[in-house]
């Protein structure tokens, strides 16, 4: 995909900010010396740095307030020193700011700081009343970008006696989270007697809105891939609730069901509310999978038709519907466990390759 390339911009002072001297940028302690070259920066939507000098005659610091920031101090008990800062991808349809204070004592010299929304690619099509506000093509490097994914990991079972382990993208020289010509690809395999693979989640979370992924499954008796959402505050399941925009067995190919998960309805006392339909070619194509949130109802769809729907009550009971708090997207790959495993695992079906071609997260305008 052709992207525009910003430049970084670094304005300078016209004169470097002396503390001494009057200035809404700095304030003032007695009148030793605190300069920085710059006031202001703007950056564009991708990530990158700039390097700011400082001149103080005490020792300082710098510091951001804002997790996108990061600021890294050389020769902070020198006379003469630089500040490296440094933004992450702005992945977000909005422009976003902060500031940056280099510290000497009482004394502060602020340095504002401006990103670039990441431009709309307006060859997606959002679906109509919605916009593009998150999206991730997975067209740039060889793994996905953590500023955008946070992995988790262990090999706990993860409360359905599982049986792989997670990992942040390799263990050891193998990497597992892969991506390659616009591909994704999370893989399983069995290394030195255990059995690794990838759980990967949004580092964003959002409260409604229309998702969808396009993806293709891996096959073999023991996969279980699943594209799903849980609560950014999650305390307890199912009360906090689960949703399960995809999710498929290898025991039973091509069958792909959507499901929700809360107090009143799960599959622990026997009341989910799910749906399943046959798609033949679910791990040789890739599909769409997508679900639409709103305070009134959930729907899932395979390739635009409905699978699953399930009204709000509107009863205000957190037991029924939980669904009203800001959720985040999840993809992972597991082998074995209570279903998934349910008929056994078929160990020559490793390695096995769950890809995705696209994330991708709309909301009303």
């Amino acid at each position: 995909m052709m992207r525009k390339i910003y430049m970084l911009t670094l304005i300078l002072a016209a004169l470097w900010g002396c503390i001494s001297c009057s200035s809404s940028n700095s304030t003032n302690e007695s009148t030793y010396i605190l300069k920085a070259s710059a006031t202001e920066i703007h950056a564009g939507y991708e990530a990158s740095s700039v390097t700011v000098s400082v001149e103080s005659e005490r020792e300082w610091g710098a510091f951001s307030d804002e997790g996108w920031i990061k600021c890294t101090v050389n020769g902070s008990t020198q006379k003469s020193g630089t500040v490296e800062i440094s933004l992450t991808d702005n992945a977000g349809t909005n422009e976003r700011t902060g500031s940056v204070t280099i510290k000497s004592g009482t004394a502060r010299h602020y340095i504002a700081v401006t990103q670039e929304a990441k431009p709309v690619d307006n060859s997606i099509v959002a679906p109509e009343g919605y916009t593009l506000v998150w999206n991730d093509e997975f067209d740039r490097g060889d793994r996905p970008n953590e500023e955008l994914w946070w992995y988790e990991t262990g090999g706990s079972g993860w409360g359905n006696n599982e049986l792989q382990n997670y990992v942040a993208c390799t263990q050891g020289s193998e990497q597992l989270a892969t991506v390659k010509d616009g591909i994704f690809s999370i893989t399983a395999k069995k290394i030195d007697g255990t059995v690794y693979s990838i759980r990967i989640n949004t580092q964003q979370s959002w409260k409604y809105g229309y998702f969808e992924a396009r993806l293709r499954l891996p096959s073999g008796k023991g996969t279980w891939p699943a594209f799903w959402m849980m609560p950014a505050n999650f305390t307890a399941w199912p009360g906090d609730g689960e949703i399960d925009i995809m999710e498929e067995v290898g025991y039973n190919p091509n069958y792909v069901s959507s499901a929700i998960h809360c107090n009143a309805y799960n599959h622990m006392n026997n009341t989910q509310k799910n749906k399943e339909t046959y798609l033949a070619t679910a791990q040789s194509e890739f599909h769409v999978y997508a679900l639409e949130w709103t305070e009134d109802y959930i729907r899932t769809y395979v390739d635009g038709k409905e699978l699953l729907y399930f009204a709000n009550d509107k009863k205000g009971n957190k037991d029924t519907w939980p669904f009203n708090a800001a959720f985040y997207l999840k993809l992972n790959l597991a082998w074995g466990g209570n279903w998934g495993g349910a008929q056994g695992v078929d160990e020559s079906a490793l390695p096995a390759t769950y890809e995705i071609d696209y994330v991708r997260v709309f909301q009303k305008k």
